[in-house]
């Protein structure tokens, strides 16, 4: 039910508003006119290559940085002049920041006690939070005791055990090997989902953003060049850089010879001819870009499969084997054009005695690949 006009209760704004913020570092803007909104109880992820704006971004959310134009509001009410300790945010960064000296519980306890809250209260809270980070009778243990896993639970229940409107994560799990940083991510999820605090989390692992999200902005040069759902953005990318930035992609470059509806059929310099489905507007002539996922194209060592069901295919030999498993693909060359493409290998092990130099074939319903316009010619 919508409130009346200016009556809106508390509990339909989003934990997170920001409008127009900017931010310059001489004649560098990293942070550029951005405006968004995340929900309460959301777990939200800025997901950027390295000095897109991530951090200065979420640096002006915490208070640590003043924006030169722009509002921040947390729980609906206005940042403005009010410095990060007074904020009702809290940061867990890459560094966990943990006091060594100092037992579990008492760094869980840290920001309580500087409070002032009763020691009773601290020991009941401290208590709670370790339980609901799955660490229970952990408070006197040392922190050289603990996991990496357990030490970034510990920064956690610090940060939540003060109760914040939000909690902004800065990469942490960067510092983690990769098998426990896959752990984590699970971990972390299910923890969010529990405790119910909004998250938002900055990465530039594309893979933790996806797993983690329930929204994702992609960020780029200061500016987000998309915000969905990570189906959203994997599926129905709005711009080139988000379909070359999330997840893998072949991207191949040319100029639109035909197009049908939304099915756009190019031609790259080398003479490759492809059809992808048009994200956008795009007209004949127009320099456009189309990506092919690597697990949308299939592979055969005879054309039959697609001859069979009428989808383009093409010839092609193996440059690479990449062993990974279920992630396990092939470097090939397509014959005619000498174009590269990274296809993945069918998780059954069908063709796992594929050799580098055979010749093969492969193909993909262009439907599933994706295609931009870049530029156009008829201005001329």
């Amino acid at each position: 039910m919508t409130a009346p006009s200016g009556t809106a209760t508390s509990a339909a704004l989003p934990d997170l508003q920001t409008e127009r913020l900017s931010k310059r570092f001489g004649d560098f803007r990293a942070v550029d006119d951005l405006s968004f909104s995340v929900e309460r109880g959301s777990f939200f992820s800025i997901l950027g290559p390295s000095g897109c704006g991530k951090t200065t971004l979420l640096r002006i959310i915490a208070g640590f940085l003043s924006p030169d134009t722009g509002e921040v509001r947390i729980g609906g009410k206005t940042m403005h002049g009010v410095p990060p300790n007074k904020r009702p945010v809290n940061m867990v960064f890459q560094h966990l920041a943990l006091f060594p000296m100092m037992s579990v519980g008492d760094n869980v306890a840290y920001g309580l006690t500087r409070r002032g809250v009763a020691k009773d209260e601290i020991k009941r809270r401290v208590g709670d939070m370790l339980e609901r980070v799955s660490l229970p009778g952990s408070q006197d243990k040392r922190i050289e005791q603990l996991s990496g896993g357990q030490k970034q639970r510990v920064a956690i229940a610090r940060s939540l055990v003060l109760e914040p409107t939000l909690l902004l994560l800065d990469e942490p799990l960067g510092a983690l090997d990769l098998k426990l940083r896959d752990h984590m991510k699970i971990e972390l999820k299910q923890l969010q989902a529990a405790i119910g605090t909004t998250f938002v989390y900055i990465t530039h692992d594309q893979s933790e953003a996806l797993v983690l999200s329930d929204h994702v902005a992609v960020m780029n040069e200061g500016r987000f060049e998309q915000i969905g759902t990570p189906q959203d953005l994997y599926y129905a990318p709005q711009t080139p850089f988000v379909a070359g930035f999330v997840g893998a992609n072949n991207a191949v470059s040319g100029r639109a010879s035909q197009v049908n509806g939304t099915m756009v059929t190019l031609a790259s310099a080398k003479g490759l001819v492809i059809t992808a489905r048009a994200m956008g507007t795009a007209r004949v002539g127009d320099t456009v870009q189309a990506f092919v996922r690597p697990e949308v194209a299939s592979l055969s060592r005879t054309p039959a499969p697609f001859t069979e069901a009428g989808v383009p295919h093409y010839q092609a030999r193996i440059d690479s084997l990449l062993f990974d498993g279920a992630n396990s693909a092939v470097l090939l060359h397509e014959e005619n054009s000498g174009t590269e493409f990274r296809i993945a290998l069918p998780q059954t092990g069908h063709l796992s005695d594929l050799v580098v130099g055979e010749r093969v074939h492969f193909g993909f319903d262009p439907q599933l690949a994706v295609c931009f316009a870049t530029g156009n010619d008829h201005a001329r």
